[in-house]
């Protein structure tokens, strides 16, 4: 008899959360589906000869043109759904992996129809949550929790650092 655990897992995905700093506020960028009726973030499959983080920044340049520095590890693991329970193919579920990502410049995406778009995080979360099922849609509103969360603590940490100090100091005297 097969335990629990051995049951198929879901497939993998990366995302790339891609943020900017806009004064006190941090904006994220969203992508239109390939649907186009939806927002998502970049995302797609990882590949054999790319970590993880370099395949989410690859996705980030394809689907929104952004470039910027991206985190090594990711922060946050969330179960995105694809396809519809009407049609035959039924939902597909993935396991993904959010990586936070600076957007520094953007580009024109090689991929058309994105509309790569800059929002606050309380309307990034309610763009992603539209026309979702709700445990869906909760899923993505937490990526935005964790992210607003790991920026802040990137930026008290900053604050805190020694060169930082020093550099301030410097600038006093």
């Amino acid at each position: 008899m097969a335990s629990p655990r051995a049951a198929k897992s879901l497939p993998l995905q990366v995302a790339a959360i891609c943020y900017r700093r806009h004064g006190a506020a941090v904006e994220f960028l969203l992508v239109n589906t390939n649907g186009g009726n939806k927002w998502t973030f970049p995302k797609g499959s990882p590949c054999a000869n790319m970590s993880h983080s370099q395949a989410a920044e690859r996705e980030a340049a394809e689907e929104a043109g952004a470039m910027g520095t991206i985190e090594p590890r990711h922060f946050h693991l969330y179960i995105h759904s694809k396809g519809v329970f009407w049609q035959a193919s039924g939902v597909q579920e993935f396991v993904v992996k959010a990586f936070l990502m600076e957007v520094h410049e953007t580009r024109r995406p090689d991929e058309t129809l994105r509309n790569p778009t800059w929002f606050s995080a309380e309307e990034a979360q309610q763009r992603l949550t539209k026309g979702r099922e709700v445990k869906y849609a909760h899923e993505l509103q937490s990526v935005i929790d964790r992210a607003l969360e790991r920026i802040n603590l990137h930026e008290s940490l900053w604050a805190k650092s020694p060169e930082k100090s020093q550099s301030r100091g410097a600038a006093q005297s």
